[in-house]
């Protein structure tokens, strides 16, 4: 390690002079915007030539804040989350040739089951209309396993704790920009709720993959608080002696700060998740939590039947007319999204233009798959396809199915549907290794076999792997494969 350390050090002090010699000859010859813009990315880069890791937890703050300024390249775009990806992959290399001399990658679990389906993507663009369109949808899946595999290999427990904070601190941010969207009304005015409110947004344009980036942290912490609280109850059964309890009260206090921060994140996710108004995101919200609860121990199963009777009992107000008539009229519409019908039959209205709308975005994604059954219409192609299936009154593609099992299928066929199925089994499994073998982590664990099972269940109303949130699925990937590996420290 000291080794190491003085090689970084080396590193830093080789590019710390001609750094330094930029920083002056841009203070000189540069306008006073540019040479700022000079001096921050030269600091920028000497910092992490010092901390490589920092790369990573950028990465995690440019998943919500880095389409702000995107730079337009053939079809799509090139955002912050591309280049930190590039940036935590080549300073990755670099470390591993200074420290081994050797670029050595252990390849997780999942590796085979991402292999698969990049091969049956690969596949589908042999029918594709657009080969540009194709290799944008490939690339995603490519940093998502370029992230899995660099936060299996690199993960430690220090470095955890580090990225959990980067995730709880950038999402209590976005849930605050909602908060803030919701109560003072700002936004465009198709986000109205009853006239004086606004659909949380954040920084994501609309409100569904708002709550699904969201969702991708609320299990998390729930389950980090949980196993701090195991931990602490833990610690209370086994002090006996005064040193032992101050020593117990030392590590409860160390262990408080991250816990207080998981639980006010928490609140204030939940807070924004219910005033985003997606009721796709509180169907995965609520299976996640569930889950999450569920698989702390036997007696959490008994929390989880006083969370179905309480949700029973809520269900029981809407219908009695006791809780507000606008959140019962929200939950009395969840049932339509799982009644399949022909929208050509249909009379649309504002109470019911969701629902249609996403009716007939997958009957377009149905009558694609059933025209090519094997191949699909080509990897990242719905949109260009649609024209030729939409229903009428609903030209506009959107995008993608609103149902990315559709979507999979619409676009590469009984192939990459089973590909996709085959990663996302593996993926439970992986999940399931990391409860049940890193039992001080269980909590953690546990919280992020509820990201996947959020994903899986928003997932059937919407396609979440859009906006950098695959990469973020990517490091939940990799935190779950190196619990899997291990024991590791509670949380």
């Amino acid at each position: 390690m000291i080794q190491v350390e003085r090689l970084r050090q080396n590193t830093f002090l080789v590019w710390l002079a001609p750094t330094l010699a930029l920083i002056a000859g841009a203070l000189i010859l540069l306008p006073l915007t540019s040479a700022l813009a000079v001096v921050g990315g030269a600091l920028a880069l000497l910092a992490l030539l010092r901390w490589p890791e920092l790369a990573l937890y950028l990465l995690i703050f440019a998943v919500p804040y880095g389409s702000w300024f995107p730079i337009p390249v053939s079809v799509g775009n090139l955002t912050a989350v591309d280049f930190c990806v590039a940036l935590v992959l080549a300073l990755w290399v670099a470390r591993m040739i200074v420290k081994d001399r050797a670029i050595v990658i252990r390849w997780p679990p999942l590796t085979g089951p991402f292999a698969l389906l990049l091969f049956a993507a690969l596949l589908s663009t042999t029918v594709a209309l657009s080969l540009q369109y194709a290799a944008k949808e490939i690339v995603k899946w490519i940093e998502m396993l370029a992230m899995y595999v660099y936060v299996a290999n690199t993960l430690d427990e220090q470095k955890l704790r580090r990225v959990l904070t980067a995730l709880f601190v950038a999402g209590a941010s976005e849930a605050a920009i909602g908060i803030y969207q919701f109560l003072f009304h700002v936004g465009p005015e198709g986000f109205t709720l009853f006239g004086r409110f606004m659909r949380a947004f954040g920084t994501f344009e609309q409100p569904n993959p708002y709550a699904g980036y969201l969702e991708l942290i609320i299990p998390v912490a729930l389950g980090v608080l949980i196993g701090f609280l195991r931990a602490g109850a833990g610690f209370r059964a086994r002090g006996s002696g005064s040193q032992e309890v101050g020593l117990s009260f030392y590590t409860l206090a160390i262990r408080l700060a991250p816990a207080l921060l998981a639980a006010a994140s928490l609140a204030l996710m939940l807070a924004a998740l219910l005033m985003s108004w997606s009721r796709g995101a509180w169907l995965g919200a609520a299976g996640a939590l569930v889950v999450v609860v569920v698989l702390q121990g036997r007696r959490a199963l008994v929390l989880a039947g006083g969370a179905a009777g309480l949700l029973a009992i809520v269900v029981l107000l809407s219908n009695l007319n006791i809780i507000p008539s606008e959140i019962a009229a929200r939950f009395s519409g969840v049932e339509d999204y799982f009644t399949v019908f022909d929208v050509r039959g249909v009379k649309v209205d504002d109470s019911n233009y969701a629902v249609v709308e996403r009716m007939a975005h997958w009957q377009a994604a149905l009558e694609m798959f059933a025209d090519h059954p094997v191949l699909g219409v080509g990897i990242g192609n719905y949109a260009l396809a649609y024209p030729v299936y939409a229903l009428p009154g609903w030209s506009d593609p959107l995008g993608h199915a609103h149902n990315y099992y559709l979507n999979i299928a619409a676009e590469a066929g009984l192939i990459g549907l089973f590909a996709y199925g085959i990663l996302w089994l593996a993926a439970f499994w992986q999940g399931w290794r990391a409860v049940f073998r890193s039992a001080p982590a269980r909590g953690l664990a546990a919280g992020l076999v509820g990201v996947l099972v959020a994903l899986s269940i928003h997932n059937g109303f919407d396609n979440l792997f859009v906006h950098g949130m695959y990469v973020q699925v990517g490091l939940v990937l990799g935190m779950t494969a190196w619990l899997s590996a291990g024991p590791a420290a509670p949380f």
